[in-house]
């Protein structure tokens, strides 16, 4: 089995690839989200709006995609025999992925506090809070692309 992966290696990493971008897409848009909704009146059908675009987004493109990346990912490694394990960029990717699948959880539990009517932070927390994503793709592609390679 492990011989299949490795001969599909090429479709396994664009998958991962492919994965990785709609993930990081999702979670560059989720916060500009969140500072417009943060903006509107409570109740109102802009605020009802942005809570239907929010799940949507978490539901059918954000969780599916980092799944995607994590299995693509790990049989990346598998098909390899996890040799990569013992070099230490492929320990700090992990560990990026690892936070960056955090700050999923983060926004995942911002959407359920919008949902709510709960949110009490203002828009310029979900601009800060929107760098963290992108510090941490920049960090993941030099990892691979630059050291890794």
């Amino acid at each position: 089995m492990q011989d299949f992966f490795a001969d599909y290696r090429n479709v396994i990493l664009a998958l991962h690839i492919i994965s990785f971008i709609s993930w990081m897409a999702g979670l560059l848009y989720l916060p500009r989200l969140f500072v417009y909704h943060s903006t509107a009146e409570t109740g109102s059908q802009m605020s009802e709006t942005f809570k239907i675009m929010e799940r949507r987004l978490l539901k059918a493109i954000i969780d599916p995609a980092m799944i995607a990346t994590w299995t693509f990912g790990l049989l990346l490694l598998w098909s390899q025999g996890f040799a990569q394990l013992a070099q230490g960029w492929m320990i700090a990717k992990l560990v990026c992925v690892l936070v960056l699948s955090g700050v999923h959880g983060m926004y995942a539990g911002n959407v359920r506090r919008f949902a709510k009517d709960a949110n009490e932070k203002p828009p310029n927390y979900f601009r800060f809070l929107n760098e963290a994503p992108t510090l941490l793709m920049i960090i993941i592609v030099v990892l691979v692309i630059v050291v890794g390679r």
